[in-house]
């Protein structure tokens, strides 16, 4: 039979209604809504529905469940005629359909097809205008469509077409050709067209429809940087600057003469000819240079428990610009995704993310919207969630996080992610496949999202409906990609890839095709999300979470035996060849046959002259004069207020590797700079990698070639003042600028830009040693500001890492000024001076920050925030001047400085004990300043929930006396962490029990199939019978869906066999342990609050969405309470700081059961405020958990539940955060054994 359920949430967790209702209120003031998830289940019995019920689609503890629409909608809004349901669109990825499927497999319910949508009901009173406002707000017509209510079915695959052979192009004349060009929608020049029809002509055939389509993704400017590589044949400087822009072009000239360099000036050999040149003089020596272009890459000695080591450091930045202006969160996620692939595919484990976006005023009227275009409001919103989402997911610290306005990004949004990864060097195995080779396709199977990406981000889509678009969307399934991480952190998979590509744009044509320059591919062993792909699509489909690996013959079978072992697909679709020809066979047939030689050639090369130009604006380096209420209204502009609300939204403690949290002090309200991460070692390490960005539109449109000098100058600055140094920087540069065209003077904004990184790379002996250009970001009228980002990486110690939060009251304020010179750069040797003179004093200072564009007041400000410090700032500079390559620092001594830097050298004032800004005798009040600069964005991203509860301390009780050691003694105890679908903490979690002598032993549970699943039941039986703690830790199950959290885990958790083990692990005196997503798991269970596992019933405590709606990711203080549990012996009345970072972990209980907790005394521990005091709401109680329950444990003590992170601790992390310390429960869990 097919059933079809709605399901809502209850009142009291009916969130996301809440939210959607606040969220349309900007559309329709008057406007409620209510919402429901649809499942549409198709042939289930009635039996296995009943089953299946509530322990997959329903919790019993917080949901409604309807079986027709009416009994829905009269439930929530009685007789109201205004609804509709929504889906996505056939072929697209639906992580909840997935999941739902995998749970009911888990459940020996097979067979079963689930396909879910959502309900929005509405007030009736809603006119049908408002009615048609909401429905185009909620359904973006290129991922989504309205749900037919009335009937029930799978949409129908429709049969794969044959690929066409386009009969008459060879002798096609310019006007056929033009009716060719046009028909295909092709992204190329039509020259390339022409030039393409004479490579046809010279063998004599018609190309296939294939290999147009090949071609015109292979050389589209977004995989082969057409722009970037045109030859410019003409170059005038027409600028106020143009001593400085000769001076630095006669400079790279002569780098040029002095490398041998005799091809054609392009904006590639701009952007890469300082990475040559200081690398081949011996100025920089760490490069890591390799045939394999998957990412910046360097080599760093570093110690792991005390022993040298040679890794790689890998990094690189990549935008999705066009992707997430159509659809934001998938845009977003797999831009991330996409990302994460690039140091992927050189074999490292990616650690740190940064995350730097530009949009308009997202803050600005719906109707302002632009024809055709998304509202600013809707992209900043829905593409934070999609990169929060997935990079959360996968376990990746983003520990940097901002968003740039300007009006120009309305022509096209800017979305860039940054990610860096590492791996031991000597794990790293790269040799050129040689004929008879094997390639095999690891990861995700393939679909239609994403056809035609690559050349439809090389286009300008003017006047363009999204829905035309709908073939170009991605969506990301973040845990593929995990699993992948995992795979390529076993050396001995390491050991067999000779060379590896991630399947990024272009699909199979540009992954597999430049492995090696002879391939042969067999698209029929291409393993497919569903039938109907015709050979076209299939190669140059972008579906994501896909590799091709390089392999001997002989490794084949061995490693895709250790891919299943990750629970990942390996399917071998390509062997190496011998001759210059890439070749895709489909159903036997040749429907690609390339001359290696041509594809090369990358099509026409391009010509262009340029014109150095300048615009009028203001000079942003003139002074401003201060007073306090400019600066206040200044705080709260776009560009100056807190993000806070949007950083939370993303992870940034995951991988125990956090050395400055995204926001200090102890209200974490201090924005750092800098992104600082330990390197992903099994062992202890201090190494740590720097890394910060650097770019203004303001100077950027005031001048391109200053505006990229400081911005390479900028991102050096915060590198030195959180304790770098600056001749260990590498710099990989982002370009984003408008379409070009055949117009000098446009050309001639990139080629500035370029030129005024060559001359800060020249002054510091820094160099690019990689980047990314998007070239397409106009709209009609319209053009993103002229955008280069400097990205700067430098490895370094935690030890020597500088926090930018004001640490001390009494203590003292200074500056370093270097000196400007006449043409507004900065006095190189006095620069380098100040810089070397900050580092002899790392030790001394207390923080330091780089001065922001509000100048020296937005600067302390910022400082001061996190710890709530006042300062009197008296001195004769201009407090609201932006003083590039500025550092403001706080110590206790006085400097002996240096006489060559004395006059760059200020006094500031001193930090007292008031909440008042002192700036020249204009006071401000430090608090009220503080709320007016949080408030800005608080209708978009909420930095706070608006419910206010107090809570009442009890009398908690601890009276069943848990035995205080194990009966058996065990001195090295054995710890089972299992690993599931979407766990992304494993690592840390196995790091904070080895370090206690514990013996861990993890395992993957698979469920590719029915026998993975058998399989990995009888593996788990196994774990748990030979273990003494079982410890699941924190991730997103299966994505945290269907629809809630730990769903997937409980499942498991349920199976007999399983749960019998745990049960007699229990009777053993065994521990078990559950975070975040373990904890979810337990209460889901039974295993808390019960002791055991079994059904739950309607007022069952439960973990639900965090009363602020989303996402959070902070540190919080907890307290101890009084327990029998062996898991917090010793702790009693201590209070910890610990990370968080989850959307589900509001903990609710009606007062009976809570009275039930109480009297047990299974209340474990609560959250407090910075007084010791219960804590009601945020900040101080991040989820709005009842009675501020952060953690429970079962009856006996033995079985214990929480959401926040400790195993994220460890030395040297969390710097900027006063008072944080390691709260040992594995420590405790160890001793119990041991007696």
């Amino acid at each position: 039979m097919n059933q079809r359920l709605f399901i809502q949430k209850k009142s009291n967790f009916d969130v996301i209604s809440q939210k959607t209702t606040i969220e349309l209120r900007n559309l329709v003031p008057q406007i409620v809504c209510k919402v429901f998830v649809i499942y549409d289940l198709f042939n289930i019995e009635e039996n296995q529905l009943q089953e299946v019920l509530h322990k997959v689609f329903v919790d019993p503890v917080t949901d409604n469940v309807f079986k027709y629409v009416e009994d829905a909608v009269n439930e929530s809004m009685p007789y109201s005629k205004n609804y509709f349901a929504t889906e996505f669109l056939p072929g697209q990825y639906n992580q909840r359909d997935d999941s739902s499927e995998q749970c009911l497999v888990l459940m020996n319910v097979e067979d079963v097809t689930v396909k879910s949508g959502l309900l929005y009901v509405f007030n009736n009173d809603l006119s049908t205008e408002d009615l048609k406002k909401v429905k185009d707000y909620l359904i973006n017509p290129i991922e989504s469509r309205e749900k037919d209510l009335s009937k029930m079915e799978i949409p129908a695959n429709p049969e794969a077409t044959e690929v066409p052979i386009i009969e008459g192009f060879i002798s096609a004349d310019e006007n056929k050709l033009q009716g060719i060009y046009t028909q295909f929608g092709l992204s190329l020049e039509m020259d390339d067209l022409v030039f393409i029809q004479d490579y046809f002509k010279s063998i004599n055939r018609n190309p296939t429809e294939t290999e147009l389509k090949v071609l015109d993704t292979y050389w589209s400017d977004h995989c082969r940087h057409t722009t970037f590589e045109t030859e410019i044949t003409d170059i005038k400087f027409n600028s106020k600057f143009n001593e400085t822009l000769q001076k630095t072009f006669n400079y790279y000239q002569q780098v040029r003469q002095e490398l041998g360099i005799s091809k054609p000036i392009r904006l590639m050999d701009l952007a890469t000819v300082m990475g040559k040149y200081l690398s081949r003089t011996g100025v920089v020596k760490n490069i890591d240079v390799s045939e394999e272009i998957n990412a910046c890459s360097i080599v760093v000695p570093i110690d792991v428990d005390g022993i040298e080591e040679e890794w790689l450091l890998q990094f690189k930045n990549e935008t999705h610009n066009h992707p997430t202006e159509v659809e934001p969160f998938g845009g977003a996620s797999t831009c991330v995704g996409g990302a994460i692939r690039d140091p992927l595919s050189g074999r490292s484990y990616v650690f740190q993310a940064m995350r730097i976006t530009g949009a308009a005023n997202p803050l600005e009227k719906i109707e302002d919207t632009l024809p055709g275009k998304l509202p600013q409001r809707k992209i900043s919103k829905e593409a934070a969630n999609g990169y929060s989402s997935y990079g959360n997911q996968i376990g990746l610290a983003t520990t940097f996080v901002k968003e740039i306005y300007d009006k120009g990004y309305k022509a096209k949004r800017m979305e860039v992610g940054f990610v860096a990864g590492a791996v031991k060097k000597e794990y790293v195995r790269r040799e050129e496949p040689v004929a008879g080779d094997r390639i095999i396709l690891l990861g995700g199977a393939t679909g239609r999202d994403g056809v035609g990406g690559a050349s439809g981000s090389s286009k300008t889509h003017d006047g363009l409906k999204l829905d035309d678009l709908s073939a170009e969307v991605q969506k990301g399934n973040a845990i593929v990609e995990r699993k992948i991480q995992r795979l390529f952190r076993n050396p001995d998979v390491l050991a067999l890839i000779k060379k590896c590509n991630d399947f990024g744009a272009g699909g199979v044509s540009v992954a597999i095709g430049e492995i090696a320059r002879g391939i042969n591919v067999d698209l029929d062993l291409v393993p497919l999300k569903y039938a109907g792909l015709n050979g076209t699509e299939l190669a140059i489909s972008e579906s994501q979470e896909r590799m091709a690996v390089a392999v001997e013959a002989k490794d084949v079978e061995t490693f895709i035996t250790l891919a299943k072992e990750e629970n990942l697909d390996a399917t071998c679709v390509a062997e190496v060849t011998g001759d210059d020809t890439m070749t895709l066979v489909w159903k036997g047939t040749k429907i690609v046959e390339l001359d290696r030689n041509f594809l090369d050639t990358n099509g026409v090369r391009k010509q262009a002259k340029v014109e150095v130009t300048d615009e009028e604006y203001t000079n942003p380096f003139e002074n401003k004069s201060f007073n306090k209420q400019s600066f206040i209204e200044m705080m709260q502009e776009l560009n100056h207020a807190s993000q806070k609300g949007m950083v939370e939204m993303f992870d940034n403690n995951v991988g125990r590797s956090t050395v400055l949290n995204a926001f200090g002090g102890k209200t974490m309200d201090t924005p750092e700079d800098v992104s600082v991460q330990k390197f992903p070692t099994d062992g202890f390490t201090n190494a740590v990698s720097i890394a910060s960005f650097g770019y203004n539109p303001i100077i950027s449109r005031w001048s391109n070639y200053h505006g990229a000098y400081f911005a390479v100058i900028d991102s050096m600055t915060k590198v030195v003042a959180a304790g770098g140094n600056y001749t260990d920087i590498r710099l990989t540069f982002q370009e984003y600028f408008e379409k070009l065209r055949d117009e000098a003077a446009r050309w001639g904004k990139p080629f500035a830009a370029l030129l005024g990184t060559i001359e800060a790379q020249k002054q510091f002996g820094i160099p690019a040693i990689g980047g990314k250009d998007s070239m397409s970001g106009s709209y009609q009228e319209i053009d993103v500001p002229p955008t280069l980002i400097s990205f700067a990486v430098a490895p370094s110690k935690a030890e020597k890492i500088v926090q930018g939060t004001l640490v001390e009251k009494n203590s003292k304020l200074s500056i370093f000024i270097p000196t400007l010179t006449e043409d507004y750069l900065i006095d190189e040797k006095n620069t380098k001076s100040i810089f070397d003179f900050i580092g002899t004093i790392n030790s001394e200072v207390k923080s330091m920050m780089t001065v922001k564009f509000g100048g020296i007041a937005e600067t302390v400000a910022n400082m001061a925030f996190g710890n709530e410090i006042g300062f009197e700032v008296k001195t004769g500079l201009d407090l609201a001047k932006y003083y590039p390559a500025s550092i403001v620092i706080e110590h206790t001594e006085d400097f002996n400085v240096p006489t060559e830097i004395a006059q760059n050298y200020h006094v500031l004032g001193q930090t007292n004990d008031s909440l008042i800004f002192n700036f020249n005798g204009e006071e401000i009040n430090l608090k009220e300043l503080k709320q007016q600069w949080k408030e800005t964005f608080n209708s978009l991203f909420p930095y706070k929930s608006d419910t206010e509860t107090v809570v009442e301390e009890k009398d908690l009780k601890a009276e069943q006396i848990c035995f205080a050691f194990a009966d058996h003694k065990v001195e090295n105890p054995k710890v089972f962490i299992p690993i599931f679908p979407g766990t992304n903490s494993e690592y840390d979690s196995a790091k904070a029990f080895r370090r206690e002598g514990a013996i861990v032993s993890t395992l993957p549970f698979r469920n590719l199939t029915q026998q993975d699943v058998e399989e990995s039941v009888e593996a788990f039986v196994t774990e748990i019978n030979q273990a003494n703690i079982l410890f699941i830790p924190g991730g997103f199950s299966a994505a945290d869906e269907p629809d809630g959290s730990g769903k997937f885990i409980a499942t498991v958790l349920r199976n007999e066999r399983i749960k019998n083990a745990i049960h007699n692990l229990l009777e053993r005196d065994g521990l078990v342990l559950g975070i975040c997503n373990g904890f979810q798991a337990l209460i889901k269970s039974g295993l808390l609050p019960y002791g055991r596992i079994q059904d739950l019933e309607e007022n069952t405590p439960t973990l639900t969405f965090n009363e602020i709606g989303r996402h959070i990711t902070q540190l919080a203080k907890i307290k101890v309470n009084k327990s029998h549990s062996p898991w917090l012996k010793g702790m009693e009345a201590q209070e910890f700081w610990i990370p968080f970072s989850h959307g589900e972990g509001r903990f609710v209980a009606n007062d009976t059961e809570l009275e039930k907790l109480i009297d047990k005394g299974q209340i474990a521990t609560q959250f407090v405020d910075l007084d010791g005091k219960l804590a009601g709401q945020m900040p101080y109680n991040p989820n709005g958990s009842t009675f501020a329950v952060e953690g429970i444990v079962s009856p006996c003590g033995k079985v214990y539940g929480r959401m926040g992170h400790p195993e994220r601790y460890e030395e040297g992390l969390f710097k900027n955060i006063p008072g944080n310390g390691y709260m040992n429960i594995f420590k405790n869990a160890v001793e119990y054994f041991r007696g």
